[in-house]
């Protein structure tokens, strides 16, 4: 096969959506096709699911599976990145899932499985905001708090399964119960839910009158795009709210700035995309306030660029990666 008949595909298993994609060589996009995940079906109809998104992104590529170079499949929960199985993925109700090996039984063909921030930070680091970095730490601040490293191009993760989970890092004694079964970490501090949860107070406080006539009577309505209009239209209890949260973020990023020296902290999720502005400015103030001195000014903060490109595009780029570095 010549490099002009390669072809990859990268695949983001998202806890609502999943999304396929397929690559040239040269990893420029040919097609694109995306699903309802569906985790409520189960794991075997899961992987149906799946092949068949792969298959019909395919299709529309004008490309036969017989031919393909190598899949990657960003999935989210901690993997098992040298066995290939999906660990225990909370949000669909997937546990242990040998996603390497059903996947390349039908395909014929190497199959990478990573974490799927670890595929996002990946495709920020080779393609996006990122470039050029030597150590990358990667957060997402969503539902819950993502996080990724990658350090001179490999993906840090452990013997046995990813790591780098840093909403769970610990940030406040006797906080608030985690869906890990702890207390006080940073997922309860900081995430999405738990900023909408302290933003809810102050609306029925009637401390955020603009955010109230955005949202009565639904206050299951706050997203992050309803937030950042509430701040734009001068909701200052609400901004306040954020910036706490991604005052916490800094705190725990400049914990690992201390531990590795990151020199590119990467941002990204819906929180972010929705107020850019405050959590590059927050978080970067934050950390270098809380990191030693001599690490202050070596890293930057940025926005993520590639969307949702960055988890299916890392996730491809890893597999090819990966069937470059073991070809003779």
């Amino acid at each position: 096969m010549t490099d002009q008949d390669k072809y990859w595909v990268g695949f983001d298993l998202g806890g609502t959506k999943m999304l396929a994609c397929v690559f040239d060589d040269a990893l420029a996009k040919l097609s694109s096709r995306r699903r309802k995940t569906d985790g409520s079906a189960g794991q075997e109809a899961g992987l149906a699911r799946i092949i068949k998104t792969i298959l019909q992104a395919l299709e529309a590529a004008e490309k036969t599976p017989q031919n393909l170079a190598g899949i990657g499949i960003g999935c989210p929960s901690p993997v098992d990145m040298e066995r290939g199985i999906l660990l225990d993925a909370v949000n669909i109700g997937w546990e242990n899932v040998p996603i390497q090996a059903e996947l390349e039984r039908e395909f014929d063909c190497p199959v990478a499985v990573l974490n799927d921030v670890d595929a996002g930070v990946f495709g920020e680091n080779k393609f996006g905001a990122a470039r050029g970095a030597q150590t990358v730490l990667g957060v997402f601040p969503g539902t819950g708090i993502g996080g990724g490293c990658v350090y001179r191009g490999q993906i840090v993760h452990g013997k046995h399964s990813s790591c780098m989970e840093i909403g769970h890092v610990r940030v406040r004694d006797a906080g608030h119960l985690c869906g890990c079964g702890k207390r006080g970490c940073l997922e309860t501090e900081a995430s999405r839910l738990a900023i909408s949860a302290e933003v809810a107070k102050a609306v029925i406080r009637g401390e955020a009158p603009h955010l109230l006539e955005m949202v009565e009577p639904d206050l299951r309505e706050l997203r992050s795009g309803v937030l950042a209009a509430a701040i734009a239209a001068g909701d200052h209890v609400v901004e306040g709210i954020v910036r706490a949260a991604a005052e916490k973020i800094g705190i725990a990023v400049a914990n690992c700035v201390n531990l590795f020296a990151a020199d590119c902290i990467v941002l990204g999720g819906g929180l972010v995309e929705a107020m850019p502005e405050i959590f590059v400015e927050t978080v970067h103030r934050a950390a270098v306030e809380t990191v030693l001195p001599h690490f202050s000014d070596s890293f930057r903060t940025v926005v993520a660029e590639l969307g949702d490109d960055a988890s299916v595009l890392g996730a491809a780029s890893w597999a090819q990666q990966l069937c470059e570095s073991s070809s003779p």
